[in-house]
């Protein structure tokens, strides 16, 4: 073996050594998730599918996010509405006397939280009893009314993640994106959402 093959292994080997770091510190950098906001109209949403090459792909990717955050309000908007008519369903049932157990008149008048009182409309005087309650308590599992809110918060959890994932890109259009179609979606339909709303 002579002293130009054992040259042309080393510097084969080294070639290929530096070619590795080189793939390697390029793959680590473009994997690194920058730390501050930037500017680019061909940053990937979600997915490496999903890349803008033009300014219209880009301000469409915006528009799509901008209706998505307005849907995720309107979604929380419903849920505060459905939720309500579910309340308003529990206290509106008819409940069934049962031989042997007392009537609801008459549990209400030994509760010890009611009150005898007298109310008058219109020079009309009755007897009423009014029960202050002190609690909500747990309302019970109901095969009509469970399935449809577990449906709906995990369409608005997967939705909001979604919004998410797109402002974790740092891309300053697609913050002010989201931050458009949250203004948006607040002020058409933030009215409809109760106390417990995002």
């Amino acid at each position: 073996m002579d002293m130009s093959t054992m040259d042309m292994g080393a510097s084969a080997a080294a070639a290929t050594t530096n070619s590795t770091m080189m793939t390697t510190t390029t793959m680590m950098e473009a994997s690194m998730m920058s730390m501050t906001f930037f500017f680019s109209s061909t940053t990937p949403v979600w997915s490496d599918m999903w890349t803008p090459t033009t300014a219209g792909q880009y301000a469409g990717t915006c528009v799509f996010l901008i209706v998505l955050a307005v849907i995720l309000r309107a979604l929380l908007a419903i849920k505060s509405w459905r939720e309500a008519a579910w309340m308003d369903q529990e206290f509106n049932r008819r409940y069934v006397v049962v031989n042997g157990k007392q009537p609801k008149s008459e549990r209400i008048m030994q509760d010890s939280d009611s009150k005898k009182m007298i109310l008058s409309e219109n020079g009309v005087e009755e007897d009423v009893m009014v029960v202050k309650k002190r609690s909500m308590g747990v309302r019970p599992w109901r095969i009509t009314v469970d399935p449809q809110r577990a449906v709906m918060d995990t369409v608005i959890a997967g939705i909001g993640y979604m919004l998410m994932l797109s402002i974790m890109t740092m891309n300053v259009g697609y913050f002010l994106s989201v931050l458009g179609g949250t203004f948006l979606g607040s002020m058409a339909l933030g009215r409809y959402a109760g106390s417990d709303g995002m």
